[in-house]
């Protein structure tokens, strides 16, 4: 049987893919022309916008899937890190950073204890054991 442990990780791993694959798409959606307009207005060169958004779009299936988990973790807690100081800190903890502190913490944890519960990067590594 699963322990708790390994549920809540797969929980949290599936969770962060879906608000990250979310996000993603809705930079594509709605336009990545102005994705680049809003990162070029924050002085960030603009060609960071398609990283973000192919990120968040390919990083969240692959996390969903459990594929890279660990590595795309990091990805999206760097992203967030560069949400919260060049965007989000001077609005406060309430009103600024704290969904995306979470969304830190979240891959944090993913990245430093990994997720194996239902995870095809797992069933690929046990096929080559074989």
């Amino acid at each position: 049987m699963f322990n708790k442990n390994e549920i809540g990780t797969l929980l949290l791993r599936v969770m962060l893919g879906v608000v990250f694959l979310a996000n993603g798409i809705a930079k594509f959606q709605g336009g990545i022309e102005n994705t680049v307009g809003w990162f070029d207005s924050l002085g960030l060169p603009g060609f960071l916008a398609y990283v973000v958004a192919i990120i968040e779009l390919v990083g969240g299936i692959a996390i969903i899937l459990g594929l890279g988990t660990r590595i795309v973790a990091l990805l999206f807690g760097l992203i967030m890190l560069g949400a919260i100081f060049t965007v989000k800190l001077p609005d406060g903890f309430l009103n600024g950073y704290v969904y995306d502190l979470v969304l830190l913490v979240i891959a944090i944890h993913i990245n430093l204890n990994g997720s194996k519960l239902y995870s095809l990067g797992q069933l690929v590594s046990k096929n080559r054991e074989s």
